[in-house]
């Protein structure tokens, strides 16, 4: 086992591993044990009892922050015609067909998101085994396969995020910057817990949620009460 810095030895002894805190107190203690020289991201992750495997627990989709993420996304579009322009219009910083798919394949990842109209697919699924392993196919149901390129690109630069269950059961999503107000933060956390809420599955028995902890970039993980929200 890697041996722990001094400022992460000094981080542990903030937090009581026998307690969980409220969403505000998870905050808080979040950001006081960030021990990263930069604007570290806050993230929460989630232990769900579901089974990944059947196709009725697959929990996937996407959602705007309310106060963002705090990091500016680059977004790629393929499209054509007037959905290119569209997407331009829109702030998209790549737009592209055949070039941008044969620009990727020879090793270019300079985007964040990927946002393709229906018509590209075909295109695009050349490039499912560079895009699928770091995340980046478009999808549907993460409204990043549409006709709607204006929509989309604008959620994206406005602090949209996506979740979805590991096979382990497990969702990590960012819900902002150590450098956001705690308010900013709690507001985020309460939008995102509500989405994951909603998206339990029928079939799911007992206890839904089964862990629930926030943590900042390279803090420690600081466990939250699931019943103090």
């Amino acid at each position: 086992m890697a041996k722990k810095s001094k400022k992460m030895q000094e981080a542990l002894k903030k937090v009581d591993v026998t307690k969980e805190y409220s969403v505000a107190e998870a905050v808080a203690l979040a950001k006081e044990t960030n021990i990263a020289k930069f604007d570290a991201t806050v993230e929460v992750a989630y232990r769900l009892n579901v089974d990944p495997k059947k196709a009725d627990q697959q929990i996937r989709g996407a959602m705007v922050l309310p106060n963002g993420t705090g990091k500016t996304q680059s977004v790629l579009v393929f499209a054509k015609g007037e959905k290119a322009k569209e997407a331009e219009a829109a702030g998209a910083d790549f737009v592209g067909e055949a070039d941008m798919v044969e620009k990727i394949k020879g090793g270019w990842f300079g985007f964040d998101v990927v946002v393709a109209t229906p018509d590209m697919m075909a295109q695009v699924g050349q490039l499912g085994r560079v895009l699928g392993p770091k995340g980046l196919m478009p999808n549907p149901k993460t409204g990043t396969v549409t006709m709607d390129v204006t929509k989309a690109v604008e959620e994206v630069k406005a602090g949209k995020v996506t979740y979805r269950v590991d096979k382990q059961g497990n969702i990590h999503v960012p819900i902002g910057k150590v450098s956001f107000d705690d308010a900013k933060l709690i507001e985020n956390f309460e939008a995102l817990n509500d989405v994951i809420v909603k998206a339990k599955p029928a079939a799911t028995k007992g206890t839904y949620i089964q862990n629930l902890t926030i943590t900042t970039t390279f803090g420690p993980g600081i466990k939250v009460d699931k019943f103090s929200f």
